[in-house]
């Protein structure tokens, strides 16, 4: 399996907050995407990367990345009162 589209499907999954089960079919099995996922991060293959990419520019920059995401219940999405509701929604 070639490593760019491992790296492509490793990056989908990370930025999209997926299971990797769920990765798409075109960047190859979930285990192997894990496998390699695991194994370059052992290596300290990740790290290099972002030392690299923040190594680029001459001024120093922080840079963070963050998988983190909260999934709202479908109803939260409205905060209108419902015809008939004496009560106001108040959002802090």
């Amino acid at each position: 399996m070639d490593d760019r589209r491992v790296l492509s499907g490793i990056i989908f999954i990370n930025r999209n907050g997926l299971r990797w089960c769920d990765a798409p079919r075109e960047y190859g099995p979930p285990k192997t995407l894990y496998n390699r996922w695991k194994r370059w991060g052992d290596m300290g293959v990740f790290a290099r990367m972002m030392e690299w990419l923040t190594s680029e520019g001459t001024e120093q920059k922080t840079v963070m990345i963050d998988a983190t995401y909260l999934k709202a219940h479908r109803t939260a999405s409205s905060l209108r009162a419902k015809k008939g509701d004496l009560t106001t929604s108040a959002v802090a």
